[in-house]
């Protein structure tokens, strides 16, 4: 992804504003990771679950009519795992501990995944853009054929037959 870096210094941000953050990633719909800053985690496996997740998240809020989904809040004895949409192909999921204030955690997770949705969002539509030029651009080949021989008369054997060969085309 071409925006990682861009991704990874907006987690490093958002976790040096929220201290009792603990970690932060950003994967795909699909659960693929796409950055992250989660130490002592797994990270491919929370992106799967968080897709998972998100996939029963989504399914509820159209079965209750609550529109597009926008974020979910698991809360566990030891802490907080929160995801939030981020743009067209991405999820952000934070992970916080028990005392985290979960206003503030609501307000910059908000933030922050509108801004990597715009970095991912961007990314994908340069790596469109570049692939419908590529597809769009005709590849050259250079490769040689082999030389091409041609056939020409052979001169007749017989002084008989050049004689004869030469009364045809004369006449």
């Amino acid at each position: 992804m071409d925006a990682e870096p861009e991704v990874l210094d907006e987690l490093r941000r958002l976790r040096s504003r929220i201290p009792q953050l603990t970690g932060a990633l950003v994967a795909s719909v699909d659960g693929l990771v796409l950055a992250q800053d989660a130490p002592g985690v797994e990270p491919e496996g929370v992106a799967a679950l968080t897709a998972a997740a998100l996939g029963v998240a989504m399914r509820l809020a159209d079965a209750t009519g609550q529109g597009d989904f926008r974020e979910l809040l698991v809360r566990g004895i030891h802490g907080y795992v929160a995801t939030y949409a981020a743009g067209r192909s991405a999820v952000l999921t934070l992970l916080a501990q028990d005392r985290v204030n979960v206003g503030r955690l609501h307000l910059e997770g908000r933030r922050a995944s509108t801004r990597i949705g715009e970095l991912v969002d961007e990314a994908a539509l340069r790596a469109g853009a570049a692939q419908s030029r590529a597809a769009r651009t005709p590849t050259r080949t250079t490769t040689r054929s082999a030389p091409t021989r041609t056939r020409t008369a052979r001169t007749p054997a017989s002084p008989r037959s050049a004689a004869d060969a030469r009364t045809t085309t004369e006449s």
